[in-house]
């Protein structure tokens, strides 16, 4: 199964913040999934709904680590001792970029369409993906639950339109450069392309929601990145691995 379209329930904050705070004290899949069963089962009867939505959980927040294990420890590290609430979100999008292509994919599109008409739906999100991928079996239940997810997540508003909603663009701050840095590691790696120019790297339209205030130097500093000047003038930014890879 591509995992990519594996997300294929609603995820609630709270659920994303009980998922974070037990892989923070524990690397025991299991108890986490135990830890969770109450947490989920307050919204939700049927056991294949608990357990699709924990599935959904482990993957973002504990099986992350198999594929960006520094930005996964980073993740945790913050969670715990960050002081500002709004922090959360950086972290849940970045890590669930990081396992679901396909989420990444579906909020490209929400970012390109919003940028241009400033609303979507979801009947023609799915147009898009499926122009690009083939009209999948799970490809249009997997779109609405992302798209579920992310009002839940306050980053879609409804409109005065049935269906219709408004994404909200550059609405989430971080408290931190080093946040801002940590997203962007994890939108890179993430994308499809090795480098990006620093300007288009900002204006990725999966990050739609956030407000970046960093500037291409903070990157030059940074150890997760790779900036080089480019005889056109632009600064193209890659992403560097603890392997160096």
């Amino acid at each position: 199964m591509d995992k990519g379209i594996g997300f294929n329930r609603s995820i609630f904050l709270p659920w994303l913040d009980a998922a974070a705070a037990f892989c923070a004290e524990t690397d025991d899949a299991d108890e986490i999934r135990a830890r969770l069963e109450p947490v989920v089962g307050q919204h939700l009867t049927g056991d294949d709904a608990k357990r699709k939505t924990i599935d959904v959980l482990i993957n973002i927040w504990f099986k992350s680590r198999e594929i960006a294990p520094d930005l996964h420890d980073e993740a945790v590290d913050w969670f715990q001792n960050t002081p500002a609430l709004k922090d959360r979100l950086w972290l849940h999008y970045g890590l669930t970029l990081l396992y679901y292509p396909f989420f990444r994919e579906c909020v490209a599109i929400i970012g390109q369409i919003g940028q241009v008409e400033g609303a979507i739906t979801n009947k023609v999100v799915k147009q898009r993906l499926i122009s690009g991928r083939g009209h999948l079996g799970s490809l249009d239940r997997s779109e609405e639950r992302i798209v579920a997810s992310l009002r839940n997540w306050g980053m879609l508003t409804e409109t005065n339109q049935r269906h219709t909603y408004a994404p909200q663009r550059q609405s989430l701050s971080a408290s931190s450069i080093e946040l801002e840095a940590w997203l962007l590691a994890c939108a890179l790696r993430a994308h499809p392309a090795e480098e990006l120019p620093f300007v288009d790297l900002l204006r990725l339209p999966e990050l739609f929601p956030f407000r970046f205030t960093l500037v291409v130097d903070n990157l030059r500093n940074d150890p997760r990145f790779v900036v080089q000047r480019q005889g056109s003038g632009w600064d193209m930014v890659r992403a560097v691995s603890p392997s160096g890879m």
